[in-house]
């Protein structure tokens, strides 16, 4: 069967759409790391200052890991919302609801201020962060590849996907330019507010998606089926997804761990450890980072376009083996204290990642059927959040306190290659099925 060739309005809405993910996603991602950077950096003396320099790590890194904790409950509360009330909306809130609680950090009183009310508030806030990415990702992944043709969506999915890296970088540079403009000391005063406070760059966007972006021809048909009879479109789409797509909740949130394990290692755990522990500054380390993730952003794009020609699940495979092999290279290169060969260490590593990460958008969308979609992509990727993403800092640190190498780390990351390995054979490839893979429900 031949496919039409897409029409100039096509192209034109799609390329807006794709502008508009692309700038939304590194926004909202920006938002939830520069977090990270802080947790890492300052927020242990700031909020846990009476805690030695390992504990108030811990306490910081778990602060972060509150974030992945509500990102299931985001995940599940506008999953819900976007099966039943349309993509646009859950991402239009989910976008405001981020770009309020991150400014309201960047205002929020210290430890020095109001005691222990400063943390308390500190975790509530990265909770609403958690809340709001956790909903954000199903409805930028959805509105790119349910507005694409079949043999496009796993390229158009990249636009949502390049929005990680290149949070990464807008936050990497907002803190190395607001730490080498400043005194250290006015840096630790109020400097580092200043990415927070960024944050509000927000919410034009949102306003423009609201006002000239329509939702996706997909849900569009949904909406026009439960008008016609609200019988055929399940009231309840949580719940069904959860009754009747269980493999492919479980295993498509295990094909995140490899990924988001050493991601996570690289952009935190690696920030801290590097800085602490090998005594390499942080100006350096930052801009490794950010140069790490420049490459990043063009894997992504590629892997997304090669998996709409090969599969998804041939680039996921290649990816979480190359993740599975790295793991210990990564560290030995890492303590050397070089930062040339740090840079080839979080490279090679985030390529590999890049690999498995591209197709994840497209991947996860094919595995559920269009009226449970938001609902189930949204509770398989944030599942993965809970599991690794937000623990794996702390992780990270709490082996290399009680066992004073890296090589646990490496075991450790050695092992989330595997279960991704493991997750991506059980799964069916979906790049030229219809709608609705039959093979990725639970009977």
């Amino acid at each position: 069967m031949v496919t039409a060739a897409p029409t100039g309005t096509e192209r034109r809405t799609l390329r807006k759409l794709m502008a508009a993910g692309l700038v939304g996603s590194s926004l909202e991602w920006y938002d939830f790391f520069i977090y990270a950077t802080a947790a890492a950096l300052v927020f242990p003396k700031l909020f846990f200052p009476e805690a030695s320099p390992i504990v108030g790590l811990l306490l910081s890194f778990s602060t972060f890991w509150a974030g992945f904790v509500a990102r299931p409950i985001g995940g599940l509360v506008f999953g819900h919302i976007g099966d039943k009330f349309g993509r646009k909306p859950a991402l239009v809130i989910c976008l405001a609801l981020m770009a309020s609680a991150t400014f309201l950090i960047g205002l929020l009183p210290t430890s020095s201020s109001i005691g222990v009310f400063a943390p308390i508030l500190l975790v509530l806030l990265r909770f609403a962060q958690g809340i709001a990415v956790g909903g954000q990702w199903g409805g930028v992944v959805l509105l790119l590849t349910e507005s694409a043709r079949a043999n496009r969506r796993g390229f158009a999915g990249t636009f949502g996907q390049a929005g990680v890296p290149i949070g990464v970088i807008l936050g990497n540079v907002a803190f190395i330019v607001a730490s080498t403009t400043m005194s250290a000391q006015a840096f630790a005063s109020w400097g580092w507010r200043i990415p927070f406070l960024a944050s509000a760059l927000l919410f034009p966007l949102v306003l423009f998606i609201q006002m000239k972006v329509e939702d996706s021809p997909v849900y569009r048909e949904i909406a026009a089926r439960r008008a016609a009879d609200p019988s055929a479109v399940a009231q309840a789409p949580l719940k069904e997804a959860l009754r009747t797509h269980r493999k492919a909740i479980l295993f498509g949130a295990g094909l995140m761990f490899a990924s988001n394990a050493v991601f996570y290692v690289s952009i935190a755990g690696v920030l801290s450890y590097a800085t602490t522990e090998l005594g390499l500054s942080r100006q350096s380390v930052l801009v490794i980072s950010l140069l790490s993730s420049l490459v990043s952003v063009p894997v992504i794009l590629l892997s997304g376009r090669l998996s709409d020609s090969y599969g998804r699940k041939p680039l996921i495979f290649a990816g979480a083996l190359g993740l599975t092999l790295w793991a210990f290279p990564y560290f030995w290169l890492i303590d050397t204290k070089s930062l040339g060969l740090l840079f080839v260490s979080v490279t090679v590593a985030g390529i590999a990642s890049s690999l498995v990460y591209g197709p994840i958008a497209a991947y996860l969308s094919e595995l559920f059927e269009p009226h449970v979609r938001y609902s189930g992509a949204s509770l398989a990727y944030q599942l993965a959040s809970i599991l690794v993403s937000g623990g794996t800092p702390f992780i990270m640190t709490a082996l290399l306190g009680a066992t004073g190498t890296s090589f646990s780390v490496s075991v450790f990351l050695a092992l989330m290659g595997v279960v991704t390995l493991f997750s991506a054979w059980k799964l069916p490839e979906t790049h030229h099925a219809s709608e609705a893979p039959a093979e990725a429900k639970t009977d």
